[in-house]
């Protein structure tokens, strides 16, 4: 049953390698991550979200205005009419003349004992820049490119972490999960500044009030095909990946939006190094509380977990682990996505392969229908 995946914490996986994710082991961190009340939800204004101390985690919950619903219940939210549009919203602003938009918060969403800070970014629009579940922006992150002097840096992408409504329901504010780049000098162990992430230490280092240049929203590939609401949906990420997911989620579970009413089933598979890793763990395990017929929940977990021969869980374990369900699925047409580093990718495919011929099929000729049936999503980095 549904509700056996989400009730057992750690249960299943879906993960990848991190390309010098080791460097990142010697960081050390005082903050904790962000915890999710059983609180029915709450709405704030930018301006009211600005002056809220966001100096303990539980009180960033409320700078994000992420407190859980009561059960069985939905937020409601505005304007309807950003539901009217027929085709997403698409490049309405460019890189030569970009959008200024205001941090709204920056919060630590990992715990001390994760590899690396990844921050959720609550960012104020005002309602200018519209997207779509599925779409993602560009950041402009301030100084000089160092390979063209005198020219801004170059775009950065980021999927879109909300649905069109924002974490304050009210069309003003769109998400952002960032993972800070640092890079480590091999030989020496330390730090250098200089190679780390621009873009991403920009957005973990800003304060509520900075003002950020961004572009967008881009991308069609991963939109969250709403044409039918009892439709079963595969979602599987790694870190950051899992940005457009909670934004498909929380449009599925959380808010009440007149013309989508989820019927169907989500499945989201995400990997991370360890528990302390996990993003959004309290939200989407809120849904498989309140929605346990709709939602499965799986987590893997790297560095705790091991697979069927006593090595790190990976996504290609479990993809194998739950292929019979997985591959009967998509038969039935469900949609399936991918989002997260690009390394994740080989390791999936030769799975899926392997398990498509153990079935007596052609994975390649699978693969081929549900790509010309837009059954297939894939957003990797």
């Amino acid at each position: 049953m549904a509700a056996a995946h989400c009730g057992l914490r750690f249960q299943a996986s879906i993960t990848a390698p991190v390309t010098g994710d080791t460097s990142l082991q010697k960081l050390t961190f005082k903050t904790q991550k962000i915890r999710f009340s059983d609180k029915q939800w709450m709405t704030f204004s930018p301006l009211e979200m600005k002056v809220k101390n966001t100096s303990s985690r539980y009180q960033s919950v409320i700078s994000m205005s992420t407190q859980q619903a009561v059960s069985g219940t939905k937020v409601s939210v505005a304007p309807l009419a950003l539901e009217d549009a027929k085709e997403p919203p698409l490049n309405t602003y460019k890189p030569k003349e970009p959008y200024t938009a205001t941090i709204v918060s920056v919060e630590r969403l990992v715990g001390p004992k994760a590899p690396g800070e990844t921050c959720h970014i609550v960012i104020d629009h005002g309602g200018n820049v519209p997207y779509w579940e599925g779409q993602s922006y560009g950041v402009i992150p301030p100084g000089e490119n160092p390979k063209k002097p005198g020219a801004p840096h170059n775009v950065r992408l980021y999927s879109i972490a909300s649905t069109r409504y924002g974490d304050s329901f009210d069309g003003k504010t769109a998400s952002l999960c960032v993972r800070r780049a640092v890079y480590y000098d091999p030989e020496t162990g330390k730090e250098d500044t200089s190679k780390n992430g621009v873009c991403s230490n920009f957005l973990c280092n800003s304060k509520p009030g900075d003002k950020v240049k961004i572009t967008g929203p881009s991308g069609k590939i991963m939109l969250l095909p709403e044409d039918d609401p009892n439709a079963t949906h595969i979602m599987i990420a790694t870190g950051t990946g899992v940005a457009p997911y909670r934004g498909y989620l929380r449009r599925m579970f959380m808010e009440s939006v007149p013309k989508y009413k989820f019927n169907g089933l989500a499945w989201l598979f995400l990997g991370v190094a360890n528990s302390d890793s996990l993003l959004y763990d309290d939200e989407f395990s809120k849904y498989c509380k309140d929605y346990p017929d709709n939602f499965r929940f799986d987590r893997a977990l790297s560095r705790e977990q091991t697979n069927k021969n006593g090595r790190k869980m990976y996504v290609q374990d479990k993809i194998e682990e739950y292929s019979d369900e997985v591959f009967k699925l998509l038969d039935e047409g469900a949609h399936i996505y991918f989002c997260g580093l690009k390394g994740m990718m080989p390791g999936i495919q030769e799975t899926l392969k392997r398990v498509a011929e153990g079935r007596g099929e052609s994975w390649e000729a699978k693969l081929s229908q549900l790509k010309k049936n837009k059954q297939w999503h894939v957003e990797v980095y």
